[in-house]
């Protein structure tokens, strides 16, 4: 592929270039030297024609030796150059082969600042995004398998002792077998959250909303929840950020995940702070609780689905990793921003909507 294009460049760039010039030059000679015999013939009364013969014969051999020399020599150079700027291209060939097979190790070397240039940085910008998507799903998958595990091996070890007789029918076993199938409930819930949420871009409801009664209405709601860790709880919302243009439904969800967020990580007797405030045509709004912090590290992948930092929280401590994935892709939706800030003893998750 790449010499067809190479000889397809050299054959429309150098082959009518050197014809062209050859033709012109051939004529302007031609007409120049006849021109030029005519002034002899008057002036000295010479018969030029045979001198001008051999002019013409002398200059278009030497014409045809020049233009055959200078073709060999544009070719030459013209493969050398253009074969330079196509090996990117090569590479790019070369390398979506191996992504295909899920090899994602190999990137292009970018050697120019030109469009092939900003092409290969593309490229590698693209190989990365694949290769953490992939390190992603192999994540997911492994999460989904372990969050299912747990569950399920304890639903059949109680359900074959109780078919045994190994132990008794009592409230209790049936209240933990209720916990259990309840763990994969919500589990499933989540994964139809989060299949909703990568939807939600074609399905919005777009209506003005008070943004300041969405969030209160989420307080109130983990309001015991916040009592029983005795949370201390600070709310700041700006008159000037009251009214959104956003679908209620999808920002409620959002905002009550972060909600969610700040009480199950704050510990027992610490603050939750929630402003919202204008800048410019956006809105922004912030969801600050002191804690141990997230690592830097983990910072850049908080929000991606079944990502968690410490790998051996258990669901009931950590959850499975989705409800900050889907406050992203609900506020993306909604052509808004996400991100988080985190230092030893305070987080902030926020997100924006244009306004």
């Amino acid at each position: 592929m790449k010499h067809r294009l190479i000889w397809k460049l050299l054959l429309i760039n150098i082959l009518p270039v050197i014809a062209v010039v050859v033709f012109v030059i051939w004529l302007a000679i031609d007409h120049l030297a006849a021109d030029y015999f005519m002034v002899l013939m008057d002036k000295y009364d010479v018969s030029p024609t045979e001198t001008h013969r051999m002019f013409l014969s002398a200059v278009h051999r030497y014409l045809l030796w020049a233009s055959l020399a200078g073709l060999g020599l544009a070719l030459l150079l013209s493969y050398l150059l253009i074969r330079r700027v196509l090996r990117p291209l090569s590479q790019m060939a070369a390398i979506t082969g191996e992504y295909a097979s899920g090899k994602f190790g190999r990137r292009v070397r970018v050697t120019s600042a030109d469009e092939v240039g900003q092409l290969g940085i593309a490229f590698n910008s693209m190989a990365n995004s694949l290769e953490r998507l992939e390190m992603l799903r192999k994540t997911m998958v492994a999460d989904v398998a372990h969050e299912l595990r747990t569950p399920l091996t304890n639903l059949r070890g109680y359900l074959e002792a109780l078919s045994d007789g190994v132990i008794p029918p009592q409230e209790g076993t049936f209240r933990m077998l209720q916990t259990e199938i309840l763990r994969l409930v919500h589990l499933v819930e989540d994964l139809g959250q989060l299949a909703r949420a990568d939807a939600a871009r074609a399905f919005l409801d777009r209506r003005e909303m008070n943004l300041h009664q969405a969030i209160e209405q989420m307080v109130e709601l983990y309001r015991p929840r916040f009592e029983e860790k005795g949370l201390r709880l600070q709310i700041d919302l700006s008159p000037e950020a009251e009214v959104v243009v956003a679908d209620r439904d999808k920002l409620l969800q959002a905002i009550r995940n972060l909600v969610e967020n700040c009480w199950k990580y704050t510990p027992d007797g610490g603050g939750v702070r929630i402003a919202a405030e204008r800048n410019g045509d956006r809105v922004r709004v912030v969801f600050e609780n002191e804690g141990a912090g997230i690592a830097a590290e983990d910072l850049p992948y908080v929000f991606e689905r079944f990502y968690r930092g410490d790998r051996s929280r258990s669901r009931e401590a950590g959850g499975a990793g989705i409800g900050l994935s889907i406050v992203k892709e609900l506020v993306e939706a909604h052509g808004g921003e996400v991100g988080v800030d985190s230092a030893p003893g305070r987080t902030a998750f926020r997100f924006t909507l244009p306004n």
